[in-house]
């Protein structure tokens, strides 16, 4: 496999505690890779090593073979990688549209120049609205973040990492704290974006129904430790991921 994102040896320790050890992972282009595991398990840690917001103590992070390891996340960002974060992170009195408009700002060149920049802040509000109506959020590019739903603000980060053009998106707990049907409705918009294959995607979710029904290839963390990385079949059968569970995956 021809890793289009990849880590070798990833671990992060604070202090005593071994949040990541010793991961090595790839994941192929356009390839949907899901990364379970209970609570405590190290995966936003992980994500935040990955993603250059936290540094980690061993490894390495690499795209198609370029060392990423410690650089800033505005430079990761440049390369072509975005994410969403488990806890809403929005400009909550601004307008959706202007939240994305920023995101997508930031992958500009000149993005904060101040003289000249009429035909950029054209440019990006184009983007912005392309991408709010990708994900359903259109009608409501007038309203401030902090008055949408929290669906719908789920759904907003999810637009703001897309407005950055990224060829690898990290995603951790799109569908946290959604309801059913709200959940249901971030899955169709999800397989929506996925299904032309050009983006390659990195998933954290504790719902496994969205897992199976996302994801071709499943990594189970489990105290910081990969302990299994495979098929949604192999990992459903996997004795070390059923215990790790404490009751299964059925």
């Amino acid at each position: 496999m021809t890793a289009h994102f990849e880590c070798e040896g990833l671990t992060k320790r604070f202090g005593a505690l071994m949040a990541v050890e010793d991961v090595t992972l790839q994941v192929a282009k356009g390839e949907v890779r899901a990364v379970i595991g209970p609570n405590g398990a190290g995966k936003t840690t992980f994500f935040n090593v990955l993603t250059g917001v936290l540094k980690p103590t061993a490894g390495r992070v690499l795209r198609e073979g370029v060392d990423l390891t410690g650089k800033p996340v505005e430079e990761i960002v440049q390369l072509g990688i975005s994410r969403t974060f488990q806890l809403t992170s929005l400009f909550q009195e601004s307008s959706a549209l202007d939240n994305v408009r920023l995101a997508a700002q930031a992958r500009r060149p000149g993005r904060w120049r101040f003289l000249g920049g009429g035909a950029l802040l054209s440019q990006t509000r184009g983007v912005a609205e392309e991408t709010l109506d990708r994900v359903g959020l259109l009608p409501l590019a007038a309203t401030p973040a902090g008055l949408l739903s929290h669906g719908d603000q789920r759904l907003l980060e999810v637009a703001m990492a897309l407005a950055q053009k990224p060829e690898i998106m990290l995603l951790d707990e799109p569908t946290q704290g959604l309801s059913i049907e709200e959940t249901e409705r971030a899955v169709e918009i999800l397989r929506e974006l996925l299904a032309d294959g050009n983006l390659t995607v990195l998933l954290v979710e504790h719902d496994m129904e969205v897992v199976f029904s996302l994801a071709d290839r499943i990594a189970v963390l489990h105290r910081g430790r990969l302990i299994a990385d495979g098929t949604p079949d192999e990992v459903k059968a996997d004795a070390g991921v059923q215990d790790a569970y404490l009751g299964g995956l059925d």
